[in-house]
């Protein structure tokens, strides 16, 4: 069959993509556990955004699957759905990424045939080859169908084994890859090690996308994908990527012992780097360049009522192991919707004390209100 991958042009929201446009790791991973069944074309349009129409009309896709990560982005890919739809009418299109996972229902639209739940690579693999046989979509595990009656979910999907899935097929965005940049590193690479968090934060999607589950890439796979990236940066995509600290440890040795040199870019709390210093030293003489820590509050009050299980004194504390190995973070900070005048007063006068240089502010939109990706198979109305 003929598969389009879509990444919408989500720049055109708001938000920090603006800043932060990494290549599509999802599609060229479910690219990947394709295979070479099926003619498989993926298209960028935050780099080629003139191009979907003729695309649409010269490639004439049978099966059409839709990126859709931040609730920011929901109305571009509704937009590319509903453009997929008008020019092939008998295609299938399916949209999948964290917010349609968790909010299904926002996605029951005349355009949109199913919504894939979770991690897409086994779940589109398998639909595609139900389509090809001319079989029925709701024997597939893992989708949200949008049926005349409702939405039909078809049943829990859930890998075990990431170390079983194949090199991102990086491939079809050759051409586009000096496009991705990470604020002002270009060009740079995503590379995922890690799939989940140990930790239940009550303003994050990622545990509950993940099922409550924490899944690892081994070092030594990890190191094969490093030797085959060209780009002299890397972000790892993941999420902690200091949640078994022997493991990034390990990947630290081998990096070294294979001779790879490039610049690394992580996420990691700060209870972490607090506790493992030596850790932080290892990548540090490996090539780590920038950290993103979530501080979220100024005040331990804030940490506890986000469920975060940290401490403002771990924050600072980690601040402090970094800038000894010569590392300024990137320090997230989380804006409540009612915060007045005085909270932002104290924000900005917490962030001048520490001296941070790259802080970062997001807003607090919704809090435990998602849905159950593993509920029992139930038709939504």
């Amino acid at each position: 069959m003929r598969i389009l991958l879509v990444q919408p042009d989500e720049e055109a929201g708001i938000g920090l993509q603006k800043f932060d446009r990494v290549e599509p790791l999802g599609l060229e991973m479910v690219a990947a556990a394709l295979d070479d069944r099926h003619e498989v074309m993926l298209k960028d349009l935050r780099v080629e955004r003139d191009v979907f129409a003729s695309v649409l009309a010269d490639f004439r896709p049978q099966v059409v699957g839709v990126s859709s990560v931040f609730t920011v982005g929901m109305l571009q890919t509704l937009s590319v759905a509903e453009t997929a739809r008008a020019a092939c009418p008998d295609a299938f299109v399916t949209v999948g990424g964290h917010h349609p996972s968790l909010h299904p229902d926002d996605f029951r639209h005349p355009a949109v045939d199913a919504i894939v739940v979770g991690e897409g690579e086994v779940t589109m693999g398998e639909l595609t080859d139900v389509l090809a046989a001319g079989g029925d979509p709701a024997e597939v595990a893992g989708l949200v169908l949008n049926l005349p009656q409702g939405q039909h979910f078809t049943g829990t999907r859930f890998l075990q084994n990431l170390g079983a899935l194949p090199q991102p097929r990086r491939s079809l965005t050759r051409s586009l890859r000096s496009h991705y940049h990470l604020f002002f590193r270009h060009p740079i690479a995503a590379v995922e090690t890690t799939r989940g968090c140990p930790y239940r934060c009550d303003f994050c999607a990622v545990w509950r996308f993940y099922q409550k589950q924490v899944r690892f890439k081994s070092p030594q796979k990890v190191v094969e994908e490093l030797a085959e990236v060209e780009e002299p940066d890397i972000l790892f995509t993941d999420d902690n990527f200091l949640a078994a600290i022997g493991r990034a440890g390990e990947t630290a040795r081998l990096i070294q012992a294979h001779g790879i040199r490039k610049n690394y870019f992580i996420q990691a709390r700060s209870d972490s780097i607090v506790r493992h210093p030596e850790t932080i030293a290892a990548w540090q003489g490996v090539g780590l360049n920038g950290v993103f820590i979530g501080f979220e509050k100024p005040d331990q009050e804030g940490l506890d009522e986000l469920n975060k299980h940290n401490s403002v004194e771990n924050n600072e504390k980690a601040l402090e192991v970094l800038r000894r190995y010569g590392i300024e973070p990137f320090c997230s900070f989380i804006v409540d919707p009612g915060y007045g005048r005085d909270d932002f007063r104290a924000l900005r006068s917490y962030i001048r004390r520490l001296k941070l240089g790259r802080p970062l502010f997001t807003v607090l939109t919704l809090r435990g209100t998602f849905i159950p990706i593993h509920a029992a198979n139930r038709r939504y109305s």
